[in-house]
């Protein structure tokens, strides 16, 4: 059965992110995808900092956490947006995992930040990074704000629709890319 991870890109104490992905993956479970989902919240583990270091000589959690990444077939990567950019946690993250962890899967994007003013931050700063691993990213993300939430519960019907077309899109995605057990198009650059 093919494993959706859902990488909830913050150390914080999870709130309404956190429960926006744990939605998008509600979806592909409550559907007839036979897809098992899990989630990582980047707060429950001690990582280090990418060094160079192979990932066996880390102490921490950083090799565990890095393999259940790699082992994942499909993933939603959610992340804050501060200062116009996602997490230095997730960038962490992404630059431990190596080329071949993320090259050729599915993956979509969901971001919160405070204003609208960040909505491209997700396809001006996140999408590079994982393209560089040749990841098969959904077109288009899903952007939440305060707004959309209401005594702490996501209350927009339109995000909630998002979220869960989102989800069904990477277990799509994943099913018309894994078929044929290569990755669509040529290899990253950083492949070679």
């Amino acid at each position: 059965m093919p494993t959706l991870l859902g990488i909830h890109g913050s150390v914080t104490r999870p709130g309404r992110l956190y429960q926006a992905l744990e939605l998008a993956l509600q979806a592909v479970r409550n559907g007839e995808n036979s897809v098992k989902t899990s989630l990582l919240h980047l707060g429950e583990h001690r990582i280090s900092f990418a060094d160079g270091r192979p990932l066996p000589d880390f102490s921490d959690d950083t090799e565990a956490v890095v393999d259940r990444v790699m082992a994942a077939d499909m993933y939603i990567i959610a992340t804050p947006i501060f200062r116009a950019s996602f997490t230095g946690a997730l960038k962490n993250l992404l630059d431990l995992v190596p080329v071949e962890g993320l090259m050729g899967k599915a993956c979509g994007l969901l971001a919160m930040g405070a204003t609208d003013h960040h909505y491209l931050t997700v396809d001006t700063q996140l999408r590079p990074v994982l393209a560089w691993f040749g990841a098969h990213l959904v077109p288009g993300a899903v952007y939440l704000q305060s707004r959309h939430f209401q005594d702490g519960q996501l209350a927009d019907s339109q995000a909630i629709s998002d979220l869960q077309r989102l989800a069904n899109g990477v277990v799509a995605m994943h099913r018309a890319t894994a078929d044929n057990g290569e990755m669509i198009g040529p290899p990253p650059l950083a492949a070679g």
